[in-house]
């Protein structure tokens, strides 16, 4: 089962049926997808499931249905065991971006790491689960699926956030301040820290 994050709100892509209670279930086949994103962003629906029968197809007909944009992005830690995170539009968030033509999603990782906190040396230890949440661009939808890595790297200067991406503040967090900051944070930054927070 994937889950596809609208608005911050979820939505199951799933090949198994289950019976109504507190979410309303589509066929991803036949659904009008634009409709259905369209009230979860005017908060008519909370939570829905789209059914398709084939597992291994599922997220292929996903993205006949909506364009796809590809990033990386790294859960960083330093050598005290801090995570790197940036506050942009409100809300706490791990630094990752989109991928340029032809960019290895490694390499898109620590490209976008280093251009939006100004940390380097940074080294990838283990790649970790694909996020996935879509957005609006220029009033069109897209599916924004993120490749996340596990880093680490000894750089001690300052952390500076890129300006001309919004990012407001660059932060190592120690577990503690961690917890708090995914409470201001996305559904889908969450799961990356899922079962440890």
């Amino acid at each position: 089962m994937y889950k596809v994050f609208v608005n911050d709100k979820p939505l199951f892509l799933t090949n198994q049926i289950f019976k109504e209670t507190d979410f309303q279930l589509f066929l991803l086949e036949s659904v009008d997808f634009k409709q259905l994103i369209v009230k979860m962003y005017q908060n008519k629906i909370q939570k829905a499931y789209l059914y398709y029968p084939d597992e291994k197809e599922i997220m292929k007909v996903l993205k006949s249905k909506i364009p796809v944009n590809k990033a990386g992005g790294g859960l960083v830690y330093n050598k005290n065991g801090e995570v790197l995170f940036i506050f942009r539009n409100g809300k706490w968030d791990l630094p990752k971006g989109g991928s340029d033509k032809g960019e290895d999603i490694e390499d898109t990782a620590i490209r976008e790491v280093e251009e939006e906190t100004g940390v380097k040396g940074l080294s990838i230890t283990k790649k970790l689960q694909k996020t996935y949440h879509i957005f609006k661009r220029n009033g069109v939808y897209k599916l924004k699926i993120t490749h996340w890595f596990e880093m680490h790297t000894s750089y001690d200067g300052i952390p500076i956030g890129q300006a001309e991406e919004g990012i407001e503040k660059v932060e190592w967090k120690n577990p503690e301040q961690i917890k708090e900051a995914l409470k201001n944070s996305y559904e889908n930054i969450k799961l990356l820290f899922e079962p440890d927070f």
